[in-house]
């Protein structure tokens, strides 16, 4: 008599019933797939500074508001909101490739999860090398005393990902201070103004505010910002 709570009578029910069916290694995929897909969204932050332009393109942004005088303006979702908006332009061809040579055919039930994960690497690699400077790299080889791998050998994601975040961080503010100085020499121009004709009681911020916005405005620094900083990934 078997027992009708143990596996076997599981295995009987199931052979008794052909509407029961049971997979062993290789079927019901989807939960997995489930599985895998809320873990990636639990990580997407991480993953949005670590490997892709996001990190530049908000840093940037920020030192312009700064620079502008209008610390609040625009707000922080707009700034962000456009930050993810360039990111997703300009990491559009990275993200096809991904899409095509790596989640698609794993979608698909066409390759393993390792062999896509590899393939995923594949196109984030080349996109973060052509961002990140060489002596990044090298500090990194040297940190964790792994030797240079030879030409054409791939380098790990391990080296590759905090080397691209530290060039990131370096281009990033690098473009600030290029759009931060020339609107502090209108910051100190008009203080120096006020001082020469004794006018010390007077803000400066009051004067330099429309003053910089109106200069801004007038040679579309938007677009001239947007443009900065969607070709400096080509």
């Amino acid at each position: 008599m078997i027992p009708p709570g143990s596996a076997l009578g599981a295995l009987a029910a199931a052979a008794a019933d052909p509407g029961v069916s049971i997979t062993v290694a290789g079927g019901g995929s989807a939960p997995v797939k489930l599985f895998l897909l809320l873990t990636a969204l639990s990580f997407a932050s991480g993953l949005l500074v670590s490997v892709t332009c996001f990190t530049r393109i908000v840093i940037v942004l920020s030192f312009l508001r700064q620079a502008l005088g209008t610390p609040q303006l625009p707000p922080n979702q707009v700034v962000v909101g456009l930050a993810l908006v360039l990111s997703a332009f300009v990491m559009a061809p990275t993200g096809n490739r991904v899409w095509s040579e790596a989640l698609g055919p794993y979608l698909e039930d066409r390759v393993a999860p390792g062999d896509a994960l590899d393939r995923a690497s594949v196109p984030l690699r080349e996109f973060m090398l052509r961002q990140t400077r060489d002596q990044d790299l090298q500090l990194f080889y040297e940190i964790s005393g792994k030797p240079r791998p030879a030409r054409g050998e791939a380098i790990p994601m391990t080296i590759v990902m905090p080397a691209f975040m530290v060039s990131e961080l370096t281009t990033a503010f690098r473009m600030g201070l290029f759009v931060y100085i020339p609107l502090l020499l209108v910051d100190l121009l008009v203080s120096a103004m006020l001082m020469s004709m004794g006018m010390m009681m007077v803000p400066p911020t009051m004067i330099t505010l429309p003053l910089k916005l109106g200069i801004f405005v007038m040679a579309d620094g938007w677009r001239l910002v947007v443009a900065s900083l969607a070709r400096s990934f080509a």
